[in-house]
């Protein structure tokens, strides 16, 4: 499922920026669809990125996130071609996994 997620991490003046995008529904479970049925509940509830193995962000979602959530964030200490992960759990325990590299800019 990895073709599912994209990453990208580029160091530049000792901060690397993460960039991850990830293919999900995001139903809220309060949607009705064409027939007047209730869309189930479907969202990403736990994310996860590893620095080296080591845990540098977890966020616990909800159903307020968008449909295929692009997430951005910043850290310190990263080193060109250090491996970088970002993993997520959803309501319905599915998982997905991706792993990049920190690169220059």
């Amino acid at each position: 499922m990895a073709d599912m997620m994209k990453i990208r991490a580029r160091l530049k003046d000792g901060v690397t920026e993460v960039k991850v995008l990830m293919i999900h529904p995001m139903e809220t479970g309060r949607r009705i669809n064409d027939v007047g049925e209730t869309v189930p509940a479907h969202f990403i509830q736990m994310v996860t990125a590893t620095l080296n193995g080591k845990t540098v962000l977890e966020a616990q979602w909800g159903t307020g996130i968008s449909k295929n959530p692009y997430l951005t964030f910043r850290l310190r200490g990263a080193s060109l071609g250090d491996k970088l992960a970002v993993s997520w759990v959803d309501n319905k325990g599915a998982t997905n996994a991706i792993e990049g590299v920190v690169e220059g800019s």
